[in-house]
């Protein structure tokens, strides 16, 4: 009596296929204006491109081109790191113009903001959003005489 339900369950199974439905690729979406944010450190520089609303279309560091060591902070650095991020958003992305935002203070700041008007990529502002100190807010406490 087993063997009678496993064949008809094998039979059942055979007789009606499973369909899957075929999913589409998604193509790479279309950015004419992002921005580009620069992180400066003494000790690297790194580079991202976002959209208009923050999403990230590339990104590269001094780092990650084959610099090592003390040469990660230069400025020669960050230009080949810029160029390489801005190359694969303007091919992939098709990005036209930027706002450039600059944070810290390594040797890298000045260089990647060149790399981008020599990529060939319009610059619509620049800001810096480098974090200033301002010694915090009153501690906690009764104060001293």
């Amino acid at each position: 009596m087993t063997e009678e339900i496993e064949k008809t369950t094998v039979a059942e199974v055979t007789e009606t296929p499973v369909v899957k439905k075929a999913k589409g690729k998604k193509g790479k979406r279309v950015v004419n204006a992002g921005q580009v944010h620069v992180q400066a450190t003494f000790n690297n520089t790194i580079i991202t491109v976002t959209d208009k609303s923050g999403g990230a279309l590339s990104a590269s560091s001094a780092g990650a081109n084959g610099f090592r060591g003390s040469k990660k902070g230069t400025a020669y650095a960050a230009q080949i790191a810029a160029e390489k991020a801005l190359e694969i958003a303007k091919r992939e992305h098709g990005l036209s113009s930027v706002d450039v935002f600059v944070s810290g203070i390594g040797l890298g700041r000045d260089s990647a903001i060149r790399a981008v008007s020599n990529v060939g990529i319009k610059i619509d502002s620049i800001t810096d959003v480098t974090p200033i100190a301002h010694g915090g807010v009153r501690p906690k406490g009764e104060r001293k005489p």
